[in-house]
């Protein structure tokens, strides 16, 4: 429902800014120390601009500059632009893992918001956790808010080839295990698979998220395919800051936004695109932000259903310089009109069908038709079983097909150490009909379920020329990763999960045409070994660490805590 265009006083920064009293007074005041002049916020929506631009992120490291794009785009438009730092989660240096801080940042960004004089907010991010939290606070804070994504980098190159940042990073480091390239080429490969600011150009989780937040209502049409040096991404940033301050007088919040119509949208998209495994644990924690219900098996429904249509790696051979140059999300949204939701609305005060209508494709290659696609099905599947009663996922499209349906022994690993110093040992007794097995690896068990989940091949099998086997834990991948990796195993083996009780000769088998993933062991040899059981020692004992071991939710539930996944707005703070 349409609301009615709002008046100065009915800005929630007036409370700070607009009334006649003491309080109201210092507010005043401190704005003219900082030397800003009465007319820069008299009477005008205060835009909060959360960046999560660092020195230690190179995905962002463009975003200070952009920040001031925005704000030029702000004051365009009438608005009072304030630039508030947030957490920057760089997926290069956190350890062990910035999945573990992704819930802190969404903390941060709906505190930012809800304890200070912001109407609207601009949310500036992209590296892979960065999207996801940035847009939960926001979702929870409840003001209006749009995201303005940082963009993938230029594609890579070597010897005049292409390289892929993450994909070719597995393939040529099993090259170099393998002595098939030296380590001079393995330094050449270095400095040039990364060539400028942005996020990765495959169809990673940072490229997945950036999407999907376009798909879900929260950035300008096609402001998610454009490359990070792209003069048109400075056009894009000044544009969305013009546009927050108009969405600030329109009302236009969050939850007009976000709906389940628009989270299915972003499924179907997700499918599509080959996208991250990553975006099912972010889609259902932003989904439930809003109290929207979703689970895992909703994803598998629509990818039963929705092909794989970008030709973009790890599913397929472009990149997204390329998916750019092609049409973009736009383009690709057009092809799935059918399957989409085209009432739903956006930012722009519009809705998705209008925003991609004649939206054409430049080259059928990277973006295909429906009637050619690079996949049958979607790019994830959810299995099930006694392995994972609360279910996996794989991504079968980056998989070898011989491996969707296999039967083989177990060769488990407790911890991540173990794994990675048995795989580089030259009498592991290991074939390549194996299944790899890495426990503890997830939301607690890491803590905050890390990317190991692409295992390693032994590198015996790797000298052999063996390049994918099955592989299962209860960790994640990166989204750029590629294989016939089973993850996200829930319940995880760290809370005592079926997982936990898997050992070294048992066997397993998956079939992802029938979903199914099943340990061979009877009820009742898994009831013994669940009975000598005991649980491991806490990862935290103080400190964040300790909140989120007491509070995170497991994989198939999106990996939020338990007192934030729900849509209960915080009350306004009191000024007193």
């Amino acid at each position: 429902m349409r609301r009615g265009r709002r008046k100065p006083e009915d800005l929630r920064s007036h409370r700070w800014l607009g009334a006649s009293n003491l309080r109201a007074f210092g507010h005043r005041s401190r704005l003219l120390q900082v030397g800003y002049d009465r007319a820069d916020f008299a009477g005008k929506p205060v835009v909060g601009i959360i960046n999560t631009w660092s020195d230690l992120n190179p995905c962002h490291v463009h975003l200070r500059t952009r920040a001031e794009e925005v704000k030029r785009g702000v004051w365009q438009a009438g608005g009072f632009p304030l630039e508030l730092p947030a957490m920057s989660l760089s997926e290069m240096y956190m350890k062990p893992t910035t999945m573990l801080y992704r819930n802190l940042l969404a903390m941060e960004t709906e505190e930012l918001i809800r304890s200070q004089p912001i109407d609207g907010v601009v949310l500036l991010g992209g590296c892979d956790k960065t999207t996801p939290g940035l847009l939960m606070g926001a979702i929870s804070a409840g003001v209006p808010s749009i995201f303005v994504p940082a963009g993938p980098m230029l594609r890579g190159t070597w010897r005049g080839g292409v390289l892929a940042s993450g994909t070719d990073v597995w393939k040529y480091w099993d090259q170099k295990r393998a002595g098939e390239i030296t380590e001079e080429d393995w330094h050449e490969i270095e400095g040039g698979i990364a060539r400028s600011f942005g996020t990765c150009m495959t169809m990673g989780t940072a490229s997945t998220m950036m999407a999907l937040a376009e798909t879900l209502g929260f950035s300008l049409p096609g402001a998610s395919s454009i490359v990070a040096p792209d003069s048109s991404h400075a056009r894009m940033a000044a544009a969305s800051g013009r546009r927050i301050v108009e969405m600030v007088w329109e009302d236009l919040t969050p939850d007009r936004i976000l709906s389940g119509a628009s989270v299915e949208n972003a499924i179907v998209v997700q499918q599509a695109l080959g996208g991250s495994t990553n975006a099912i644990i972010h889609l259902i924690a932003i989904a439930r932000r809003a109290g929207i219900p979703l689970g895992i098996d909703r994803f598998d429904e629509v990818s039963r259903k929705v092909p794989v249509l970008a030709d973009v790696q790890p599913s397929g051979r472009f990149l997204m310089e390329d998916f750019f140059y092609a049409g973009g999300l736009r383009a690709l949204q057009n092809r799935l009109e059918p399957m989409l939701d085209l009432s739903c609305l956006t930012v722009t005060g519009a809705t998705l069908g209008e925003n991609i209508a004649g939206a054409p494709v430049w080259n059928d290659e990277v973006i295909r038709p429906l009637e050619r696609p690079v996949y049958r099905e979607g790019g994830t599947a959810v299995l099930r079983g006694n392995l994972a009663p609360d279910g996996a996922v794989i991504k079968p499209s980056a998989a070898e097909p011989r491996l969707l349906r296999h039967r083989g022994p177990a060769l488990a690993f407790e911890n991540y150490d173990e794994m990675a110093a048995a795989v580089e040992r030259d009498d592991l007794e290991v074939t390549p009909d194996h299944v790899l097995v890495l426990k503890n690896a997830g939301p607690q068990g890491g803590p905050g379920m890390p990317e190991w989940g692409l295992l390693p091949i032994p590198v015996k099998l790797v000298r052999a020329g063996v390049r994918d086997m099955v592989r299962i834990s209860d960790a994640r991948m990166s989204g750029t990763a590629y294989g016939a990796c089973v993850l996200h195993v829930a319940p995880e083996s760290f809370v005592g999960g079926p997982l936990a009780f898997v050992r070294t000769g048992d066997i397993i088998e998956l079939d992802v045409d029938q979903r199914s993933l099943h340990l061979d062991v009877s009820d009742a040899e898994l009831a013994r070994r669940r009975a000598a059981w005991k649980p491991p020692a806490p990862r935290f004992e103080r400190g964040y660490g300790a909140i989120f071991a007491a509070h995170v939710r497991q994989a198939n539930e999106g990996c939020d805590f338990d007192v934030l996944d729900r849509p209960i707005r915080l009350p306004e703070p009191e000024i007193h």
